[in-house]
């Protein structure tokens, strides 16, 4: 386990990315700010190592995310929702040179709810009729979520069949961080699996945990399910 990690943050300048930047400060923390990129800070700026690249931005920024990190043979970890097909093919590139993690969300909850899910489906079978509902503030621009979309996933890992866009339904409004909610109804039962972000600073503080995580490893594309294995192979505490 490395005694600091240090990150760089694209996206620095929007509201996920300040929190990873506030959260990187706190004593107890095991990472370091050592760049901080928004749409006018040239990759020039960097200095010294960077071990991880957080990018929490747009298409655009997660591009430039993947460049800045397999130029400095840094991990990355792109948490940017609703990427477009340059983007990801940008970020999956990257991952033959340097270690990349995808995870729409870094809530470890969220994460074991995905792995609840699919089991949930494999277990209740297709009786049962599944939806994802998800609820975000105003501001959200991407609908679904790509959370909402990961937990539609996993039931269709679990389940073997795709659950319909016309199932999945998304809410834009007031100030909600996040609410996500599974349902399976069969009969005479129905069975929810819920998830709710209170603050930014869950999703921050689970940034730099796998940003500890990714550090050292090498070249390849990783999920949150492995970061979950590993926690499972570890006793409490042992693992970040």
């Amino acid at each position: 386990m490395h005694p600091i990690t240090t990150i760089a943050v694209v996206g620095a300048s929007g509201r996920m990315g300040r929190a990873v930047i506030d959260a990187a400060t706190d004593p107890s923390s095991r990472c370091r700010t050592v760049l901080e990129v928004d749409a006018k800070t040239p990759d020039s700026q960097a200095v010294g190592a960077i071990d991880c690249v957080i990018d929490f931005s747009s298409a655009a920024g997660a591009v430039r995310a993947a460049r800045l990190a397999a130029d400095h043979g840094a991990s990355l970890l792109s948490c940017t929702t609703g990427l477009d097909d340059g983007a990801r093919d940008a970020v999956l590139e990257a991952s033959k040179k340097i270690c990349v993690m995808v995870a729409p969300n870094t809530s470890l909850g969220v994460a074991v709810a995905r792995r609840l899910c699919r089991d949930a489906a494999r277990l209740l079978g297709s009786e049962y009729a599944v939806d994802v509902i998800e609820h975000h503030h105003h501001r959200k621009v991407d609908a679904p979520s790509g959370t909402a979309l990961a937990l539609a996933d996993a039931v269709g890992a679990g389940s073997g069949t795709l659950v319909p866009r016309s199932r999945i339904h998304s809410i834009r409004a007031g100030d909600t961080v996040g609410a996500h909610s599974v349902q399976f109804a069969g009969p005479l039962e129905t069975l929810r699996i819920e998830h709710d972000a209170v603050g930014r600073q869950l999703f921050a503080l689970g940034a730099l945990r796998l940003a500890c995580w990714l550090h050292g490893r090498p070249a390849g594309l990783l999920t949150i399910d492995d970061w979950l294995d590993d926690r499972l192979g570890h006793t409490p505490g042992a693992c970040p």
